[in-house]
């Protein structure tokens, strides 16, 4: 947990440690005018000589150096790109100073000036401080002070932007520590039944948020027949989430509809997953986490945009009645899908999600899901997969994915490979038949297209970036959440002006 909060230069003195954002320009280290001066004991010298930054380390955006004082807070130095695009240059800095400081309080100097930026670039340096501080045992208790500082002193204005900036970082960053929290879960601790209850404790008490869960008889009068099929070995109960928040109801606001794919433990099935596979799947309900939180954060940030959240949750074991290589089963749009591998269920599960989004004509749906190995293969564990029904859509999200600082890369919906999922004996099979498979991650956005029928659509596939096996920057070991801060970054390109 961490607690931010603006604070004054006397307040300041007084903290442990002080992180400075400086900038690096033709080797010669640039702080802030007059910092030096304020804080009595301060080991920084208000001038630094040329080569300064390359002796000490000071070569890349999110590189750090420790300064411990005689006296007075500790300096921590932090490289920033002022000239770069976008924010992530100010969410990697802020992700050093938490890294470089330890576990104790800490200070963020943001330097004023440049209005025009200076609200998102302090967002970035508080959310990247806030995201480094996650710990998997929720231990961590860290206060975190943000000081404005320029010279002269900060306007009325500038002061408002950063206090907006660091209340939106606060809730995003807690948002997603939730949902990492879940993630960690252990699939014993955290199945279909523990994961939608804790959907239902958060967001029920989130203003103009409501809750329903489908238990396994609602979902077979709901003729969900995939979401079924892939619980059905499992001694855990079936579920599926619906979240709605709605802010504003009778207006006309943008309605987006989130689906995320919630495997709470991924063993494939008949088609046995290897152990080393295997370890790693509890995990595999990244998507619904992902989901629930962004629908939670975009009702706490008061957002002025409609989302619709469907968390469809199973467990994929091994039993008496798991669905068998070669069965028939039918979702809830009709289709008959033929079952060539167990062990491609995130699928099926989400075209029942799916064909209930289509249903409500939104603006546009997007689902999550931690679906193909071939999506790692193709673009490793810091980059999505992107696909989209048109370019709109995609450049939509291509610009949540830019300011989240969560890379996404657009792949292409083949029309030629459609036909690799022909079925003899049913509309569609799950995945190719026949040797020689390849484009996995392309057939599976294929086979999700089909149940969209027509509607604005997106896919992220976050297989390799959802799973991470070191922490980096503001990253953590284990599951990231990743693709929630895009989500709330387009609900938040998504929001009508109050007016």
């Amino acid at each position: 947990m961490l607690r931010s909060r603006v604070i004054g230069r006397q307040e300041a003195r007084g903290w442990p440690t002080v992180a400075v954002p400086v900038e690096v320009r033709n080797g010669v280290v640039a702080l802030p005018a007059g910092l030096a001066d304020e804080f009595a004991g301060w080991p920084v010298p208000a001038e630094l000589p040329g080569g300064f930054a390359e002796r000490h380390g000071l070569t890349g955006v999110g590189s750090a150096l420790v300064w411990p004082a005689t006296a007075g807070p500790t300096a921590v130095l932090v490289v920033v790109d002022a000239q770069a695009e976008g924010a992530e240059g100010y969410r990697l800095a802020g992700a050093a100073a938490a890294r470089a400081s330890g576990e104790g309080d800490l200070v963020l100097v943001v330097p004023t000036g440049q209005f025009e930026e200076l609200e998102q670039r302090a967002r970035a340096l508080v959310e990247g401080a806030a995201l480094a501080s996650f710990r998997a045992d929720g231990d961590r208790v860290r206060a975190l002070g943000v000081l404005p500082w320029g010279t002269p002193l900060p306007t009325v204005p500038e002061h408002d932007a950063i206090t907006r900036a660091v209340g939106i970082a606060d809730t995003v960053a807690e948002g997603v520590d939730w949902a990492r929290h879940l993630i960690q879960s252990p699939a014993n601790v955290l199945g279909p039944r523990e994961l939608a209850d804790a959907a239902v404790e958060r967001l029920g008490q989130d203003s103009h948020v409501s809750v329903e869960v489908w238990t396994e008889s609602r979902i077979r009068a709901e003729r969900l027949g995939a979401l079924l099929a892939v619980g059905a070995g499992s001694a855990q109960p079936t579920r599926l989430v619906r979240a709605t928040y709605d802010p504003a109801p009778g207006e006309a606001l943008t309605h987006l509809v989130v689906v995320g794919k919630g495997v709470t433990f991924d063993s494939g099935g008949l088609a046995l997953k290897p152990l080393e596979a295997m370890a790693t799947q509890k995990t595999d309900m990244t998507g619904a986490a992902v989901v629930l939180g962004a629908t939670s954060v975009a009702s706490r940030l008061g957002l002025r945009v409609r989302i619709t959240a469907l968390a469809p949750l199973a467990e994929n074991a091994v039993g008496g009645s798991s669905m068998r290589p070669g069965d028939v089963i039918v979702a809830r749009d009709g289709s008959r899908i033929e079952v060539l591998n167990t062990d491609a269920e995130g699928r099926l599960l989400l075209a029942d999600a799916l064909s209930l989004a289509a249903e409500l004509a939104p603006d546009v749906i997007v689902d999550v899901a931690t679906l193909t190995g071939a999506q790692k293969v193709a673009l490793g564990d810091e980059v999505g997969a992107l696909f989209a029904s048109d370019d709109a859509v995609a450049q939509m999200v291509e610009r949540a994915s830019q300011r989240s600082g969560e890379p996404l890369w657009r792949l292409p919906l083949v029309d030629a490979y459609r036909g690799r999922l022909h079925s003899d004996v049913a509309d569609v099979a799950n995945v190719e038949s026949g040797p020689g498979r390849s484009a996995g991650a392309v057939v599976a956005a294929l086979f999700l297209e089909r149940f969209v029928h027509g509607q604005p659509w997106a896919h992220l596939d976050i297989a390799g970036p959802a799973r991470s096996t070191s922490a980096r920057h503001y990253v953590p070991r284990g599951g990231t959440a990743f693709g929630m801060r895009t989500l709330i970054e387009l609900a938040r390109l998504a929001a009508s002006p109050r007016g």
